[in-house]
């Protein structure tokens, strides 16, 4: 029976022999004022400790004053405006000629509400005159804002007010609920001399 070989400290040429030694001291000490350094540093340039951040707005004024800066209108309204207005009207709100009018500066959009929320409904039909230039065709516009909810067409007919330097009140969807309410099931577009009845 022969002994068990005797177990030697060095490994066979060619393989690495592991050791396991402690992390020095000085490591750990340099790794902890390191991570103490960041956290004042952190501390001393965030905003979490400036007064300004903290103090209370004093009044309502004050709150509005400091919102984002939105352009005319609202999201709601731009999208529906882009989706379903701007291939006759133009995305500039400039219109084309001789095929839809423009929205800019226009005194059928900067006019009446109820007059101006009557057209997406029903449509309109007919020769108009927009800022002094007649449009005589197409021959119709159709019922393009029937089928909006309430949100969404008060969105787009306010964003045609308040863009592209319009400066008209907002139209809202209670405004929009009424108009309806009173068109009805209305199938016939609008002529100009029908809606300058409206104010």
């Amino acid at each position: 029976m022969n002994p068990d070989p005797p177990i030697s400290d060095t490994a066979p040429a060619g393989q690495s022999h592991a050791t396991s030694r402690p992390v020095p001291i000085w490591l750990l000490v340099l790794l902890l004022l390191l991570v103490f350094w960041g956290m004042v540093y952190f501390d001393q340039h965030s905003g979490w400790a400036e007064p300004h951040v903290y103090v209370p707005y004093r009044s309502l004024a004050e709150v509005n004053e400091y919102q984002p800066a939105t352009l005319g209108g609202n999201v709601l309204g731009k999208k529906k405006y882009e989706e379903i207005c701007a291939l006759c009207h133009g995305s500039d709100g400039k219109g084309k000629p001789n095929q839809a009018p423009p929205f800019v500066g226009s005194e059928i959009v900067l006019g009446s509400p109820a007059r101006l929320i009557r057209i997406p409904l029903a449509g309109l039909s007919g020769p108009i005159t927009v800022a002094g230039q007649e449009f005589v065709g197409p021959s119709s516009m159709p019922a393009m804002g029937a089928t909006l909810s309430v949100e969404e067409l008060a969105g787009v007919l306010s964003y045609m007010r308040q863009s592209w330097g319009n400066k008209a009140s907002e139209i809202t969807p209670e405004q929009v609920k009424a108009v309806r309410g009173e068109v009805g099931n209305r199938m016939q577009p609008w002529t100009v001399q029908e809606l300058n009845a409206f104010q």
